[in-house]
């Protein structure tokens, strides 16, 4: 089952807004940001909360719409004036449309940390990870600010957790929104979240 959380906010019903950034770069957190807030947001069951997202994964059939996206069959028009969650590598597929993103940016080597810690397993080749995630970090980031239909705002993960009420405020200027309780927002950004400041064994 679809939520389609639609509570106060009316965002532009000619725009698709997305979240987006490498896995695990916090990109959950901004949707629950986002549904503090009351802003649209659409995402389903499928992937329940486990210890490494205790609030929940906020996505759509499991993540896995970006191969929907690349052969067209994702309908994206199902979807506009509300936030869903598609990770960075999907973004280098979105047909012509209107956009508005938000990305999260995260240093790598926090993001490598965390993914080891859900695999539960050291990543024998995390060199190499890098280098590949660094790449695609790049070229998606210059990909999106090259097309004219897309606005963006890059958004870094710590800053979210060391400057709350700052930066949840940009997030929602740049969605023309400012009608909101930012206590209630800042409320649910929870720095024990951070899974480099929890003992999760490998």
């Amino acid at each position: 089952m679809i939520n389609m959380v639609d509570i106060k906010m009316q965002l532009d019903s000619n725009i698709n807004y997305i979240v987006s950034g490498l896995e695990r770069s916090g990109t959950s957190m901004i949707m629950q940001i986002l549904e503090a807030g009351d802003a649209p947001v659409a995402y389903d069951n499928f992937r329940l909360p486990d210890k490494y997202n205790p609030n929940g994964y906020y996505e759509l059939e499991n993540g896995k719409i970006i191969s929907r996206i690349i052969k067209g069959t994702f309908l994206l028009h199902n979807y506009l004036g509300r936030f869903i969650k598609i990770t960075a590598y999907g973004l280098k597929f979105l047909p012509k449309g209107k956009y508005k993103i938000i990305y999260l940016q995260r240093d790598i080597d926090e993001v490598l940390s965390s993914m080891e810690k859900m695999m539960g397993k050291q990543d024998e080749e995390k060199e190499h990870t890098k280098t590949s995630f660094i790449w695609l970090n790049n070229l998606v980031k210059n990909y999106i600010k090259s097309r004219n239909d897309i606005e963006v705002i890059f958004v870094n993960y710590n800053r979210i957790l060391l400057k709350k009420a700052v930066q949840a405020r940009r997030i929602y200027n740049f969605i023309d929104y400012m009608d909101i309780s930012i206590n209630e927002i800042v409320a649910i950004i929870d720095e024990k979240l951070n899974r480099e400041s929890i003992d999760l064994p490998l």
